[in-house]
């Protein structure tokens, strides 16, 4: 190839590559910058460490027997309560959070499915449970589980945007209802398992310890290995 065409030809391949060097330096910290805005999805938490994670939703049913074993063999639980839950018997959640291993997490105001609101419906429902649990606990929650584990991209933005590091659905349903009872899993290291505040929670909390206990693990604080 003679020079000229040879320089034509060099020219050609830088002029290719530069729009896509340009591209590269554009778009990869405002891809770095967007996903620091949204709040990762966690069903399961990727850990060697022989633990499981508990979890109990909703809080309409103030069972004494569930939180007695809960005080008593100091299980850490997260408890992801809606604010007119404990709006009538905040003594019972003050109890366990005072003298036992749980925390309180975000699940939303009024249980809507989220991803049937719009950006300033979901904030509304994730910031005002937030809000109500740090008047009444003195701790804002740190994780999001969406009603009916629906989420979409808006949910992440709104979970981060209102101060959770993460929207956590489970890996197993535990919960107990009416008189089905839910076939019983091999768990792993790092399962999450989903209860509720009903009837039966004691029942479950026996059968979840139970299934941990015959696979080696133990009851672990999510919000701690959930990482920033």
């Amino acid at each position: 190839m003679s020079r000229p065409r040879l320089r034509h030809a060099v020219r050609g391949a830088l002029a290719a590559l530069l729009p896509l060097a340009l591209l590269g330096a554009a778009t990869g910290p405002a891809r770095a910058s967007a996903e620091a805005w949204t709040a990762p999805v966690v069903s399961r938490v990727e850990t060697t460490d022989p633990v499981v994670f508990l979890t109990v939703d909703d809080g309409w049913f103030h069972d004494p027997a569930a939180a007695e074993l809960l005080l008593d063999r100091r299980v850490p639980a997260s408890l992801f309560l809606l604010p007119g839950a404990y709006a009538y018997d905040s003594g019972y959640f003050h109890r366990l959070l005072d003298h036992g291993r749980v925390r309180v997490e975000n699940h939303t105001v009024g249980h809507p499915d989220l991803t049937t609101l719009d950006a300033a419906g979901q904030r509304a429902e994730v910031c005002g449970a937030r809000d109500a649990h740090l008047a009444e606990f003195g701790d804002g929650p740190r994780l999001l589980r969406p009603p009916y584990g629906a989420h979409d991209a808006t949910t992440r933005t709104a979970a981060r945007a209102c101060g959770a590091k993460a929207v956590v659905t489970w890996t197993h349903d535990l919960t107990t209802w009416g008189g089905w009872t839910p076939p019983a899993p091999e768990l792993k290291a790092g399962d999450i398992i989903l209860l509720h505040f009903n009837e039966t929670l004691e029942q479950d909390l026996e059968r979840a310890l139970a299934l941990a206990d015959a696979a080696g693990l133990t009851p672990a604080p999510l919000r701690e290995y959930v990482p920033e």
